[in-house]
């Protein structure tokens, strides 16, 4: 990984497609996607608990000036975060479940979307001058996107069930260069391990590279308050993502901590794994989860992934159907 926190270089189209060949080449079963049901990605990413970290990763990405800078001049979602929410997890949830056609199918599309996805700054923010140039394909940016992920699933997965051993944690770091690989960032620009990964992530956040903008801040307060949604997240799980959040960004986007929020966020983490491991696979396995092992067995997504899938991804099946490699 490069030594420096500064922004890189572009991932090329042919970078792309080098990554992407060579993790279909290591893929075993096509059916079973890339990581498959022995892997510590599907036993994490299966979890309906991943929503839990879902709006600290949103925020932390806000908080790079790029992301929050591309969503106001390209995106038509600012005001849905639950449309953004399922825009990002249909693409991320191919890659994880999805067959390798589909996988494949999604790595494309995400590059392709995001050469689409440049500009200039419109102001001042952190270490990013007005009129500098952004690019959604930088490798640095990407980065950070990815580790956002990363990240927030651990949390999410570790405060509803026991704490991931040592070499659990490994496993899963491994196969997340994996899925960096289809987000375009080479293994060699990412962190050897899970503690030098972990170190990264300190890393950014104590930097100028990050910093919340006027709009960041209002992206990030409409996400909290579940606008343009009939799904308005409960005190205790603003509480939850808000203590997740360095200080530093508490502050940045204005968001409340007080002591009554503080005792929230406890009583979450102590009502939360109880009632958690009692629902139904049904409710505790995501759609994509569900689709994925009807695949393996030759069976259409019955109606339990499929309305699943609706609440993940917005809609009844991954997308890509029909990618090379189906089989």
């Amino acid at each position: 990984m490069e030594s420096s926190l500064h922004p890189g270089s572009l991932v090329s189209r042919s970078d792309s497609e080098a990554l992407i060949a060579a993790i279909e080449r290591a893929t075993v079963d096509p059916r079973a996607g890339i990581f498959g049901p022995a892997s510590m990605s599907w036993r994490i990413n299966r979890e309906s608990a991943l929503f839990l970290g879902a709006a600290r990763a949103a925020l932390l990405q806000l908080a790079h000036p790029w992301v929050a800078t591309a969503l106001q001049q390209h995106s038509s979602l600012l005001a849905q975060p639950i449309a953004r929410f399922h825009s990002t997890f249909r693409i991320v949830l191919a890659m994880v479940f999805g067959s390798l056609g589909q996988a494949m199918a999604a790595a494309r599309h995400l590059y392709t979307v995001h050469t689409h996805i440049r500009g200039e700054m419109a102001e001042d923010v952190a270490a990013y001058p007005s009129g500098s140039r952004y690019e959604a394909n930088e490798i640095a940016a990407l980065r950070w996107v990815y580790a956002t992920l990363v990240e927030s699933a651990v949390l999410a997965y570790e405060t509803v069930m026991p704490p991931l051993t040592a070499n659990e944690l490994a496993a899963y770091f491994a196969e997340s260069q994996t899925l960096a690989g289809l987000f375009g960032l080479p293994a060699e620009e990412l962190p050897g391990d899970w503690s030098g990964f972990l170190g990264y992530c300190r890393a950014m956040e104590d930097s100028g590279l990050l910093g919340v903008s006027e709009r960041a801040r209002a992206m990030g307060h409409d996400l909290l308050g579940g606008a343009g949604s009939w799904i308005k997240p409960p005190r205790w799980y603003c509480a939850l993502t808000a203590e997740w959040l360095p200080e530093r960004f508490r502050k940045e986007f204005g968001l409340h901590f007080n002591q009554e929020d503080r005792q929230a966020a406890e009583r979450a983490k102590h009502w939360l794994p109880r009632a958690y491991r009692h629902l139904p696979q049904a409710l505790r396995f995501i759609g994509p989860w569900h689709e994925a092992q009807a695949r393996i067995r030759g069976r259409s997504a019955g109606v339990v992934g499929q309305l699943s899938n609706r609440f993940w991804i917005g809609q009844p099946l991954l997308p890509f159907p029909g990618g090379r490699g189906d089989g």
